[in-house]
């Protein structure tokens, strides 16, 4: 009974225990075993706390006894991220700056899922500040794919990506600067979605305006992210950017009729960068998919010039006014690509800030002109498969040397930088059984019509029902987590 509920969609859990046939107490059961028997194999959920979330799933039953009306997220376990703030409930950043931090407030995404009845099992684990897309850091160490304890899971929602592959929470929230809510569902055959800038409002945050950076929602299916999006989007007076359409467009019906729907494909991306053969087999092969399902697909890809050199610029804004306080008296404690990011931030001058706006209007003017011709984008998630899990960033793809660790993730910084929304889908696995994502790219805040097609793909194929082949360590709590409990602590084990 427990595996069959920890692999079950958020869907069918919340449909089981609206009908009383699970309570909310014997999910979180479940769940927690399985954490207790998985996690420290693979290391995903960093912050962990038992004992509470079960008293709050007790509470959650008694409150259905009662009769009162049950929230979207009802009963369902779920992980926060390491960046977003927990009160009463450590935060890192995955930084030795912020290894003992307790907050005194929730984030937004977090308060959301709270009020929609979600359960909190606590937090998964993430790069130090978030950067990169391999999830390792000095507090906790790295978080392995679940498929081959070998290879990372991507990053830098990896955290989340594995807790989800794994059974150990159906639902979970994530982020996404250059591809962290894509890339790890790519590399753990899970689903996570880059809404449009203020689909999910950010609060608190230094960068109120920001657009490239956004928060969202992760799941083992479309559906199931559906779901999530209903609870943590809608507007929210504090964040500027936040859009004003409610989180109820996210309950309409995902089936939809794709007849004569124009996709581009750009399985190759276009020629903007190396994509790994491996890869780009696995996209092909679902072409006929996307056709089957009524898509009429021509080779396309918009016209991205200079969106690598705004995305740099931008994301070294960010990194220069997010960090630089700190990186003036904790040099010591940061890892290099960090320092690297602010650095480079902090050289801009105000000639390159100026060019890359304006390059970013004209872009996303080409962009939309491109969307007016197709409804969607199809390319890859990632560039490459998973890599070993003992190296921090790819350094070259198909013999090609990657200049720094932002470059071999050009497949999701691009499309970042046009404020698209996309979705990363389970499409499919290596020769050697790693996963491959595909992704989708809709019209300009049509985020709902991208989970639409995703919904389609996922119904067509069925990938994401081939569940990682992972035996828990033991059924019952394991001597770490015992120990944890005995001692006060609740960080998993460092093994970077």
């Amino acid at each position: 009974m427990t595996n069959e509920l920890c692999f079950l969609t958020a869907c069918e859990v919340s449909a089981r225990i609206r009908r009383r046939e699970v309570s909310a107490l014997e999910v979180m059961q479940a769940h927690v075993a399985q954490i207790e028997g998985v996690n420290p194999r693979v290391n995903a959920i960093v912050t962990f706390h038992p004992e509470r979330a079960l008293a709050q799933a007790r509470a959650a039953d008694e409150m259905q006894a009662r009769g009162e009306p049950l929230r979207i997220l009802h009963g369902l376990p779920t992980a926060h991220k390491d960046l977003v703030p927990t009160k009463g409930v450590r935060t890192t950043w995955g930084s030795p700056i912020y290894k003992d931090f307790v907050p005194g407030e929730d984030a937004l995404i977090v308060e959301r899922q709270r009020d929609a009845g979600a359960i909190s099992v606590g937090k998964t684990n993430t790069p130090e500040f978030g950067a990169g897309s391999q999830t390792f850091n000095a507090v906790f160490g790295a978080t392995r794919n679940p498929y081959d304890l070998s290879r990372t899971c991507g990053g830098s929602s990896g955290g989340a990506a594995v807790a989800l592959a794994c059974g150990m929470v159906p639902i979970a929230d994530g982020s996404d600067l250059g591809g962290s809510l894509r890339n790890p569902a790519s590399f753990c055959n899970v689903v996570g979605m880059r809404g449009s800038a203020g689909r999910v409002p950010k609060h608190p945050t230094k960068l109120a305006w920001n657009t490239l950076s956004v928060e969202g929602a992760m799941g083992r299916t479309v559906e199931d992210v559906a779901l999530m999006m209903q609870a943590i989007s809608g507007p929210d007076a504090r964040v500027p950017i936040s859009l004003t359409e409610p989180g109820s467009i996210f309950a309409q019906p995902l089936a939809r009729d794709f007849n004569n729907t124009r996709v581009a494909w750009a399985s190759t991306l276009g020629g903007l960068g190396p994509v790994d053969g491996r890869v780009v087999a696995a996209i092909e092969a679902q072409r006929t998919t996307f056709e089957t399902l009524g898509c009429r697909t021509a080779d396309a890809m918009p016209d991205l010039r200079d969106a690598d050199e705004v995305f740099r610029v931008q994301r070294a804004q960010i990194f220069a006014a997010s960090h630089a306080d700190l990186l003036e008296k904790h040099r010591d404690q940061m890892k290099d690509t960090v320092i690297w990011n602010i650095e480079q931030g902090l050289k801009l001058t105000s000639q390159q800030i100026a060019a890359a706006e304006l390059q970013r209007t004209a872009l996303f003017q080409r962009v939309h002109a491109f969307f007016e011709k197709f409804e969607f984008l199809v390319l890859p998630v990632s560039q490459v498969p998973p890599f070993p899990v003992d190296q921090p960033w790819v350094r070259e793809i198909n013999g090609q040397p990657m200049a720094d660790y932002l470059e071999w993730m050009k497949s999701c910084l691009l499309i970042t930088v046009t404020g698209h929304p996309a979705l990363s889908v389970p499409c499919g696995f290596t020769p050697k059984g790693l996963p491959v994502g595909v992704q989708i790219v809709g019209r300009y805040r049509d985020d709902f019509g991208v989970l639409q097609l995703g919904y389609a793909f996922q119904q067509a194929t069925g990938f994401w029902q081939r569940a990682p082949q992972l035996s828990p360590r033991r059924a019952s709590a394991s001597p770490l987590t015992r120990q944890m409990r005995q001692s006060g602590r609740t960080s998993a084990p460092s093994d970077w």
